[in-house]
């Protein structure tokens, strides 16, 4: 089942007096949190109206209703945000990392299991994923087309055709 919040970030520290404060951004980039006018603390439990955000530099500067003094920004500090799924929109194959985990890897040809999604590492060029062998070896994938055939949230599953060598040889 796909969370209905998502975590996006963390309070890192204030920003100037008034109750602003700088927020680390877990998402692709500082500007994916500046249309957001809800954000949620405690897993979604608690809703924080969002006054104003902006992108600087790699952080996002954020000003969030009933934080007016430096005090109280501070004492957010290193709390974790969340933002509601349906707030933050994906294109077509696109998926958010934190649904990706723990998701089975098996052969696109004849369904021969793998291992399990484990981590996602972003390089640049393409994504890497780490797959997780039932052995406790950890094996990486880059994300493109020829090697990632599916990817099926709903069944929780990831078909893929690896790229001769990609695992030890074993073709």
């Amino acid at each position: 089942m796909r969370k209905p919040f998502l975590e996006c970030g963390k309070i890192v520290s204030t920003h100037g007096v008034l109750g602003e404060m700088r927020v680390q951004p877990w998402c692709d980039s500082p500007e994916d949190l500046e249309g957001i006018k809800t954000l949620y603390f405690d897993g979604g439990a608690a809703p924080a109206e969002v006054l104003r955000a902006r992108a600087h530099k790699n952080v996002v500067l954020l000003k969030l209703r009933g934080v007016d003094t430096v005090e109280q920004a501070q004492a957010l500090r290193g709390r974790v945000l969340w933002v509601a799924r349906e707030d933050m929109p994906l294109e077509e194959g696109e998926y958010f990392i934190q649904d990706l985990l723990g998701m089975e890897v098996v052969d696109a040809d004849d369904g021969h299991p793998y291992g399990v999604l484990s981590d996602v590492s972003e390089t640049g060029a393409n994504d890497v994923y780490h797959i997780t062998f039932p052995d406790g070896r950890v094996r990486l994938i880059p994300v493109i087309s020829d090697v990632v055939v599916s990817t099926d949230l709903e069944q929780n599953r990831m078909s893929i055709r690896p790229l001769k060598g990609l695992f030890d040889d074993e073709d």
